[in-house]
């Protein structure tokens, strides 16, 4: 019996213990056990017009903030402060012209070194790689207009502007004689003024090449005057072509647009007006349509000759597909009232009938240009233009003149791109004249106050001064930095011939198209251009483009 108990105690002590959960598995118990006796209800929904009002409030407080910073933006642009005066004691600096290489040197240049006065027979600056776009209505001239003084307004010395024609320039003199042009003129209509340093920046106009007929019977593509000019003429021939009676012949004639010259002006002013057909006439015209043709003619193997061959090969299977007659190798040799004459690749003469001939092919110097380089005969001796130095002073003028943009004669291409560089550039080298200037100036005061009176504080300030007057006389020679090329081939495609590393990028279609837009928005000048062309993208999108005729 006591073995028995002495048993039985010992497996009760040794009873084993109950065995011990994971917490996991106690947490996940114990969630069990909780969410069977209490389950918390689901948070409740926002209602339909809580969530709406939210969001109406979120794009209200968006808008109204985004307006908010745009109003001041727009209203700081609009109120330009007070400007420092002409400083009698600073020399004067003459700007002639408004082009892309007058107004690139404006927006570098520090007013605060020079009294800057700007003449120009346009009181504008005018954004040229959208004119295409204006003269088939997808954007309003005013759009790619922006003002001189909008520029000027906004230097810290005031800048004078004078709406002019620059008739003669005297190098000897250093005197720039310019006359009021306009159609209201005052008492005084021609003057002429002096001036330290001369920039000289007219740009060209169309060269004909002495075609019978093309300042007669052709619409150019050069002015803003020639955009609207061009409108109002197409759409005259659309209307001509409606009137009834016509034979199929006349409006056959009468909507057959030839563009002569196959640079990205051609190449773009045939691309919009295909768009224009196709968005636009297709919908109000729908009798017309059929007959509209348009012709492109080239003297060149090839168009668009500063791309790439790739590039050039896909503007043309686009065109092809678009129904634009491409012709290479040929030549105009009169423009007629109601035909064209071309010289064919074979050397055959063909009269076509056409309703409009667009002139874009080519630059010539203007007569102030000529007449300038006339003066200096033994070393303005280039056809193409003014010959300058690496740092874009004239040859022969001794320093006072610059020139710059398409009436100079370089080894660049006669582009917007090379112009606005070059604008730039001279504003740095103006800057380090002052600099140099003003060093001088200081340095004759040492002077004439004699070598033996100097106290050492003065000797050391000469010393510093000649050393950093030999620093300034060396500048740095103007290099041109390719930025790329860019064309509106029409049927919203665009091409592009981008520098890449050491290579090119050639691309084109409708991601190019988009990237084509937005360069062009980030190279305008101002805030305001950028949301008018914006706007009138839009609206065309949505509206299409006016077919009224002023």
């Amino acid at each position: 019996m006591a073995m028995q108990a002495s048993r039985l105690l010992g497996r009760s002590l040794v009873k084993p213990r109950p065995s011990v959960l994971p917490r996991s598995q106690l947490a996940r118990r114990w969630l069990s056990t909780g969410s069977e006796g209490a389950s918390a209800p689901p948070p409740p929904r926002p209602s339909f017009w809580k969530r709406f009002l939210q969001v109406t409030g979120s794009i209200t407080l968006v808008t109204v903030a985004t307006g908010g910073a745009l109003y001041y933006v727009a209203q700081k642009d609009r109120t330009p402060g007070p400007q420092l005066p002409h400083d009698p004691t600073k020399k004067t600096l003459v700007i002639l012209g408004s082009g892309w290489g007058a107004t690139s040197l404006l927006n570098s240049l520090d007013t605060v070194d020079y009294n800057v006065i700007v003449i120009s027979p346009k009181n504008y600056f005018l954004f040229t790689p959208l004119l295409p776009s204006v003269a088939v209505g997808t954007l309003s001239p005013r759009s790619i207009l922006q003002p001189t003084r909008y520029v000027t307004r906004h230097k810290k010395r005031q800048v004078t502007v004078i709406e002019a024609s620059a008739t003669d320039v005297d190098p000897t003199a250093k005197t720039v004689t310019f006359a009021d042009t306009s159609e209201i003129q005052g008492l005084v209509s021609s003057t002429t003024i002096p001036y330290d340093y001369l920039v000289f920046a007219v740009g060209a106009e169309v060269q004909t090449f002495n075609i019978p007929g093309v300042r007669e019977n052709a619409c150019f593509m050069k002015e803003l005057e020639d955009a609207e000019k061009m409108q109002r003429r197409f759409l005259d021939c659309l209307e001509s072509a409606a009137f009834p009676g016509q034979t199929t012949e006349e409006v056959k004639r009468l909507l057959h647009m030839v563009v002569v010259g196959g640079g990205p002006t051609g190449v773009e002013l045939s691309g919009e007006l295909h768009d224009f057909l196709e968005q636009d006439l297709r919908s109000w015209y729908p009798e017309l349509a059929e007959h509209v043709r348009i012709s492109l003619v080239e003297a060149l193997p090839s168009v668009l000759p500063m791309f790439s061959k790739q590039l050039i090969d896909y503007t043309e299977s686009t065109f092809k597909e678009a129904k634009i007659d491409i012709l290479t190798k040929t030549m105009v040799k009169e423009v007629r009232d109601k035909s064209v004459v071309l010289q064919l690749p074979d050397k055959s003469i063909a009269e076509v009938p056409c309703g409009l001939v667009v002139w874009a092919a080519g630059n010539t110097l203007r007569k102030v240009t000529r007449d300038l380089m006339a003066k200096f005969p033994d070393v303005q001796t280039n056809r193409r233009g003014i010959t300058v130095d690496e740092c874009l002073r004239m040859v022969g003028s001794n320093g006072s003149i610059f020139a710059i943009g398409d009436c100079t004669a370089t080894s660049y291409a006669p582009t917007a791109q090379v112009a606005s560089q070059e604008g730039a550039y001279l504003a740095r080298v103006l800057a380090q004249l002052a600099k140099k200037d003003e060093a001088e100036a200081r340095l004759r005061e040492l002077q004439a106050q004699g070598a033996d009176a100097l106290a050492p504080e003065a000797k050391e300030e000469r010393e510093q001064l000649e050393k950093r007057l030999a620093k300034l006389e060396k500048v740095r020679p103007f290099k041109y930095s390719h930025q790329g090329s860019l064309a509106y081939i029409g049927s919203d495609k665009a091409i592009a011939d981008l520098p890449f590393f050491n290579g090119n990028l050639a691309t084109g279609g409708v991601a190019t198209f988009l990237f084509w837009r937005s360069a062009y928005l980030s190279t305008l000048f101002s805030m305001r251009n950028r949301i008018l062309v914006a706007t009138d993208w839009l609206y065309v999108k949505l509206f299409g483009r006016d077919v009224s005729r002023e």
